[in-house]
C-alpha cells in the first residue's frame, strides 16, 4: 500500500500539528508550575506527553507504509497566559484545530478509497471527542466553582486528580 502525495502531506501536516500541540502543552505546564498551579502543571506535562505519543503513532504508521515522514521544525509556543482559564480556553481551541485537521484527513482517505489510513484515523477521531470534552468540562468548572482563589484552587486540585488518573483508551 502506498500513500498518495495528498494523504502523505496531510499526515505530515498532522505530525507537525501534534508536535506543536506537545510543545504548547509543555509551555502551559511550565507556566502553571511557575505560577503555583502544581496540579495543572502535572496535567499539562501529561498532555504534552500524550500529544507526542500521537505524533509518534502517525510517524510509525507512515513508516510502516514504507514512506518516510517529514519531521518538522516547531516554532516556539506562547509561554505566558493571563489566567488559568485563558490557558484552558487556548488548549480547547488547539484541540478543535486538531479535530478539524483529522476530519479533513478522514475526508481525503474516503475520497481516495485509502481504507488503511481511514481505519488508522478512526482512533484519532474517537480520541478527539474525548480531548475536546475534557477541556469543555474543565471550563465548566470555572462557572461552577468560581474564578476566585478558592475556585481556582479547586480546579487545580481537579486537574491534579485528572493527571493522576489512568488514561482511558478511546478504542475500548
Amino acid at each position: 500500500m502506498k500513500l498518495s502525495p495528498k494523504m502523505k502531506k496531510a499526515l505530515n501536516d498532522q505530525i507537525a500539528l501534534e508536535a506543536s500541540a506537545s510543545n504548547s502543552y509543555l509551555a502551559m505546564a511550565s507556566w502553571c508550575e511557575v505560577t503555583g498551579y502544581q496540579g495543572s502543571a502535572n496535567y499539562f506535562y501529561a498532555q504534552s506527553d500524550e500529544e507526542r505519543t500521537h505524533m509518534l503513532k502517525i510517524v510509525h504508521f507512515v513508516n510502516s507504509l514504507g514512506s518516510a515522514p517529514t519531521i518538522p521544525a516547531i516554532k516556539a509556543p506562547t509561554s505566558s497566559y493571563k489566567s488559568l482559564e485563558n490557558l484552558i480556553k487556548t488548549a480547547l481551541k488547539s484541540e478543535q484545530a486538531v479535530t478539524a485537521a483529522i476530519h479533513k484527513m478522514v475526508e481525503i482517505s474516503q475520497k481516495e478509497k485509502d481504507h488503511s489510513t481511514y481505519a488508522f484515523l478512526e482512533w484519532f477521531v474517537n480520541e478527539q471527542v474525548q480531548e475536546e470534552t475534557k477541556f469543555e468540562t474543565i471550563l465548566q468548572k470555572f462557572d461552577l466553582l468560581g474564578r476566585d482563589k478558592l475556585g481556582i484552587n479547586e480546579i487545580d486540585k481537579y486537574l491534579a486528580s485528572e493527571a493522576a488518573a489512568p488514561e482511558a483508551d478511546p478504542a475500548a
